[in-house]
């Protein structure tokens, strides 16, 4: 058997043939410093639809991206036939930082976190208030996973022609909600024109349970149409007619509107309780004598006498503690 010392001629090292014909692999990636940067707007299959420019690119995930996910919302570097014509295919190379991501689990035990998307300003909870009725819970979940990821939420209650919004609006204002009342999924010009004050100069996610109207709204703030589905009269509950995240430019371009599949749990998992507090700022500074690792909800917890000295008002500390129970019960609770 033939051995090779340290100093080998190239002529003498014998190359196994490559039966593939292709370029044998290599651990050196090229950077694409000259990526163009693009915004995904939907993601399905593997293939990521991006806007680059002015143009739709369809393009799939780099191998050296590795198992880094892209999701709705992100800005990206893609290379390659840019043109955004039938059957190319683009690449992207690079997922740039995000400035926000909303998360959810399946449930509070389930370890795994799905990104629901990124980049987002805002986070429009849509419920209806009757057909289906509404879930207080759910919506709980999504304020608090909306404050741990930073973004300010907007409550849109529709189906007021159904059920009255006051007895709802009135559980949250402690919290200090924006919100919006519009009449059944028919939204005319002036409830349309309510949510698109609050919508711009940013990007805002939708969510909500399926059935409240959450697409039709979309649709009415935006050009291009998706498909609605109906409630069934027996169970009450939605139909998924959006099985994907998609983001959309608003009517006037002035934003962008990021609609989601409908949800029927809303897990938090992911959430750190101690981060909820974040979001009170009356109530923040008076946690400063509390114990270590309070909960803010034991008998010597210092908010209980803060707010007593009347720093703040009782109704926020106790929207503050219903807030982070939610952390241990279930939705439908």
């Amino acid at each position: 058997m033939r051995r090779y010392g340290k100093h080998t001629d190239e002529d003498d090292v014998r190359v196994r043939p490559n039966r593939k014909g292709n370029r044998p692999r290599s651990s050196i990636r090229p950077k694409h410093e000259d990526a163009e940067e693009g915004f995904v707007l939907t993601v399905d299959r593997g293939r990521v639809t991006c806007l680059v420019e002015d143009r739709t690119v369809t393009a799939m995930k780099a191998r050296e991206l590795g198992r880094k996910g892209i999701v709705v919302g992100d800005r990206v570097g893609i290379v390659g036939d840019l043109s955004g014509e039938k059957d190319t295919l683009a690449r992207i190379v690079r997922v740039e930082e995000r400035s926000s991501v909303l998360r959810r689990t399946a449930d509070d035990t389930d370890p795994y976190e799905r990104v629901v998307v990124a980049n987002a300003d805002r986070l429009a909870i849509v419920t209806a208030l009757a057909d289906p009725e509404p879930r207080p819970r759910l919506i709980d979940r999504c304020l608090v996973a909306a404050y741990d990821a930073g973004l300010e939420p907007l409550l849109v209650l529709t189906k007021s022609d159904l059920a009255p919004a006051g007895p709802l609006l009135e559980t949250y204002a402690p919290l200090g909600v924006p919100y919006v009342v519009t009449t059944h999924e028919n939204f005319d010009d002036t409830a349309t024109e309510a949510v698109r004050e609050h919508l711009r100069g940013g990007v805002t996610a939708f969510v909500g349970h399926s059935g409240v109207g959450k697409t039709t709204l979309v649709n009415a703030l935006v050009e291009r149409q998706r498909a609605t589905g109906h409630v069934n009269a027996v169970t009450g509950r939605g139909r998924h007619t959006t099985t994907s995240a998609l983001a959309l430019p608003l009517r006037d371009e002035a934003g962008w509107v990021i609609d989601t599949p409908g949800v029927r749990s809303f897990g938090l998992a992911h959430i750190d309780p101690s981060r909820v507090i974040h979001a009170f700022p009356d109530l923040e500074p008076g946690t400063e004598g509390c114990p270590r690792a309070c909960s803010h909800d034991e008998p010597d917890c210092a908010l209980d006498a803060w707010v007593a000295d009347g720093h703040a008002e009782p109704a926020r500390l106790f929207s503050l503690r219903r807030l982070l129970a939610t952390r241990e019960r279930k939705e439908g609770d």
